[in-house]
């Protein structure tokens, strides 16, 4: 079998997938992507320049559209190079968010597709118009359908989709869903597993242990769609309910999703400009850590917030419950798919923050009542998102049927 992987952040959500396919005897395996990176013996990555953003020119409706097609050329090229050289693929997988599988069906047109579909932009249902008093407009639906034009462009020229979960595949067109499969990524549950033993050294010197009243916060960057705010403003009762409680707030000042604060450069900035100082002896902002350290991060906490828009759901809430985290979560649908609020986890208003602080201090006042919580949730990450057992299998089997010409499982049966 020859696979090729398209991802410009390679390999991106095919870091346990690329491994598994290169130790597989009698397949070949090429990468196109924007960045170097460490592959497996035996695999090809080829690199292309990212292009430079869209001029002032183009409308901003289509720059969506002009920065797909950019990307899709440099792709292109690189695909036309490989298929001059006698390779062809029988399976391509490509995310499809940038814009990088546009023209492959055009090269390699007898080579099955498959989509890595993350996210299907819609004006009403998910991350658009989900703060209270910020109804969509209609500039904000022009928005939309503008950032939904190279996805359906890349949709119609596929063969098939993976979802990560079942929510993502209903975002996506009722005429789509029928051709994808509800596929995480997974999490390595004997790497993302309990331990008593755990420690976790803070800057500043002091060790974290099980049992200390530890409460985490993960984000790729500190920013509204990941409920920070909401966050933030739950720390001030917080803390003068619990003072011995710790938080512990790991992720960038940048923002990946939405706008940045009209009134400060981070909105780090301009939430510690509403809350008043806290004291850094008891919050900690540690900015972005090792993989590893995360681990150990959330082996030590008491209970990990997780606060999502409608969106896609973040890997580090799978990897903490799957380190027997006790997780709070925002009840919002993405979360709601993995974690039943009193059976598994716990879940609150995205947007209270009173609530939180409440709920996070009924955690630090009597941990021990909820350890079935944090092993129900560890049992749901074994059952349902365990690299080994479920994922990679059948993320080996959508490939595997592709390139055999057969239909996919959707394993949409499966709770």
């Amino acid at each position: 079998m020859r696979v090729l992987l398209v991802h410009p952040n390679f390999p991106g959500q095919y870091a346990h997938l690329l491994p598994a396919l290169a130790a597989r005897k009698g397949t070949q395996v090429v990468g196109i992507g924007a960045r170097n990176a460490p592959v497996p013996d035996g695999v090809t990555l080829r690199v292309y320049e990212p292009p430079p953003a869209a001029p002032d020119a183009v409308h901003r409706s289509a720059r969506p559209t002009h920065a797909a097609t950019a990307r899709a050329e440099k792709v292109a090229a690189h695909a036309l190079e490989l298929r001059r050289s006698g390779f062809v693929p029988d399976v391509m997988f490509s995310h499809i968010g940038w814009g990088d599988t546009l023209f492959l069906k055009d090269v390699f047109p007898s080579s099955a597709l498959l989509l890595y579909a993350e996210f299907f932009y819609s004006p009403a249902g998910a991350d658009v118009g989900f703060e209270p008093g910020k109804p969509t407009t209609v500039q904000d639906a022009i928005r939309v359908r503008g950032l939904n034009m190279p996805i359906l462009a890349a949709v119609q020229a596929s063969d098939w989709g993976m979802t990560p979960t079942r929510w993502q595949r209903a975002r996506f067109p009722e005429w789509f869903q029928d051709r994808m499969s509800v596929v995480h990524e997974g999490i390595d549950t004997a790497v993302c597993r309990p331990d008593p033993a755990a420690r976790f050294t803070l800057p500043d010197g002091t060790v974290l242990k099980p049992g200390d009243e530890v409460v985490t916060y993960v984000a790729r960057n500190m920013e509204p769609y990941r409920g920070f705010p909401t966050f933030m403003r739950a720390l001030p009762a917080l803390l003068a309910a619990r003072p011995n409680a710790r938080v512990v707030i790991v992720g960038g000042n940048g923002t990946s999703y939405g706008s940045p604060p009209a009134s400060a450069a981070t909105w780090r900035e301009a939430m510690l400009a509403e809350t008043g100082p806290l004291d850094p002896a008891r919050v900690h902002f540690l900015g972005q850590i090792p993989h590893p350290s995360l681990h150990a991060l959330f082996r030590v906490a008491a209970v990990h917030v997780y606060l999502t828009m409608p969106f896609v759901l973040s890997w580090s809430v799978l990897e903490a419950m799957g380190c027997g985290t006790l997780i709070l979560g925002s009840a919002t649908p993405p979360v709601q798919e993995v974690i039943e609020d009193g059976k598994n986890g716990l879940l609150t208003d995205f947007f209270d923050h009173e609530a939180l602080a409440r709920r996070i201090t009924e955690v630090l006042a009597d941990p021990k009542r909820f350890d079935p919580l944090r092993r129900a949730g560890r049992e749901t990450i074994r059952e349902r998102y365990d690299l080994r057992r479920v994922c990679l299998p059948r993320q080996l089997a959508v490939i595997d049927a592709l390139a055999a010409r057969r239909r996919p499982a959707t394993w949409l049966e499966k709770a």
